[in-house]
């Protein structure tokens, strides 16, 4: 079944036109190697034996040629119009499309540093995220490498992921943990982006790092991360806030202090009220992959 859903994925993403010129190619290339096969049948050993790989061959050969070439072969018949073979643009950003779209109807692969979060089963509780969540059994691997660390605070991250996935099997969502490996690979992030790349799946994680180099090969990720910062309150520059200064600063005369969903205040002229809850204006705000930094100053 998970094969049948991977070709149906596959055929969703790919335009119709190329997928009848494909099906016609296909059928003239075994009605060649059936007239291939008057000929074959009559040499002797290893005539029977080179009918399977002719049919193959043709086949496959007259389907691939008629999908890359669906545009011109409509266009020569009369139906759609003429696409300039001399410009690949359009096809590259037609089949990024189609990749695109089997990659968001497809299921999406978790990244142990997602698991290891402790978000998803809240994330996947509120019905934003329907998607299949696919945990490799390799993933698992290293969340037990994690939970069974001598570093207690490692070991506690562990354990809080393998409670996760356990929520999240007993939950109401599909989740799947099938046995894939990748040969010749060592490292986890390496073995989900091909895996990702392979299959046509999304990546599910919070590691920076991971995020990039999915991205670079072109694979989908979605970060949690990405999604917290989106969801927080917009701060505009003149706005005023009420924070407490927890610490000091790196600059002189900083203080530190944080918002109630982890957003950090660096404030100007705040290192003489460590500990203290004053009321600040927003002078700026930067806005960088790992998070968002409001700073302010004493009103």
């Amino acid at each position: 079944m998970r094969g049948i859903r991977r070709i149906e994925l596959a055929a969703q993403g790919r335009p119709a036109g190329e997928l009848v010129v494909g099906g016609v190619g296909l059928l003239l290339g075994f009605a060649l190697a059936t007239l291939a096969a008057f000929a074959l049948v009559r040499l002797p050993f290893v005539g029977i034996y080179l009918l399977p790989v002719v049919y193959l061959a043709l086949g496959y050969l007259f389907a691939l040629v008629g999908a890359r070439k669906h545009r011109q072969v409509l266009a020569t018949l009369g139906v759609g119009q003429r696409a300039d073979s001399s410009d690949p643009k359009p096809r590259v950003q037609e089949e990024r499309r189609g990749r695109k779209l089997s990659q968001q109807r497809a299921g999406v692969l978790v990244d142990t540093s997602a698991i290891i979060d402790g978000r998803l089963a809240d994330l996947m509780g509120t019905g934003f995220l329907d998607r299949e969540l696919i945990v490799p059994v390799f993933v698992l691997h290293e969340l037990q490498a994690v939970a069974d660390s001598a570093d207690p605070q490692r070991r506690a991250r562990g354990r809080r992921g393998m409670d996760v996935v356990t929520a999240l099997r007993k939950g109401d969502h599909l989740v799947s943990t099938p046995d894939i490996d990748v040969p010749g690979i060592a490292e986890v992030d390496a073995k989900l982006v091909r895996v990702a790349h392979e299959r046509g799946l999304a990546v599910l994680t919070t590691d920076y790092n991971l995020n990039k180099i999915a991205r670079i090969q072109g694979v989908s990720v979605l970060n949690i991360n990405e999604l917290a910062n989106a969801l927080k309150p917009a701060v505009l520059p003149g706005e005023s806030l009420r924070v407490k200064v927890l610490r000091e600063g790196k600059e002189a005369a900083q203080g530190v202090g944080y918002l109630d969903d982890g957003t950090m205040i660096v404030i100007e002229g705040g290192r003489d009220r460590v500990g203290e809850t004053i009321e600040v204006e927003v002078t700026s705000v930067l806005q960088s992959p790992s998070g968002k930094m409001i700073f302010t100053r004493l009103a």
